[in-house]
């Protein structure tokens, strides 16, 4: 895991436009005031089972305010390469997910999203620049600022990711 200092944040996240899964338009300022931990999620990966544990994340600390933001990308080996009802069809009936999902999204390159625009401009430590894989995590603390980011090697229940939530959340 790497913290991250508060005054690296480029840009507020919150103005950031979103589009939801159900195709619902909105910004990243929906989750203002929450910590966040934004993944990019793939149904077709050998960390797809990473989706329980971000389901039972947010079971267990939605009430603290705490939220899972999965945003689908096919960038990575074609390893999402369903459609967005098909993905939302997927994540519920394998793993039970209510966490909010977003349209498929390209989290690098060209066409790179917004938000992970932003994300990634934190360029200290072992994960420096692009998303490299499936299901690497970023957490944003309640301000909007992004305070740890995770390896797709790492595990949703891990103890570092576990601790950075708790910090996060106060």
């Amino acid at each position: 895991m790497e913290i991250f200092s508060q005054t690296r944040r480029p840009r507020p996240l919150y103005p950031i436009p979103l589009i939801l899964n159900d195709g619902t338009r909105t910004n990243f300022g929906q989750f203002e005031g929450k910590v966040v931990l934004v993944v990019n999620v793939a149904s077709n990966c050998g960390f797809t089972r990473q989706y329980a544990g971000l389901e039972a994340l947010y079971g267990k600390f939605r009430d603290r305010g705490f939220e899972v933001l999965g945003v689908p990308c096919n960038q990575f080996a074609g390893q999402e390469p369903g459609t967005d009802s098909e993905i939302a069809d997927f994540c519920e009936r394998n793993f039970g997910v209510t966490f909010t999902l977003t349209a498929k999204s390209d989290v690098r390159g060209r066409n790179q999203h917004m938000l992970y625009t932003e994300l990634t401009k934190f360029r200290t430590g072992l994960l420096p620049g692009i998303v490299k894989w499936n299901f690497e995590k970023f957490l944003v603390s309640r301000e909007g600022d992004v305070v740890a980011r995770f390896a797709p090697t790492v595990e949703p229940d891990s103890l570092e990711v576990i601790d950075a939530i708790e910090e996060a959340l106060g």
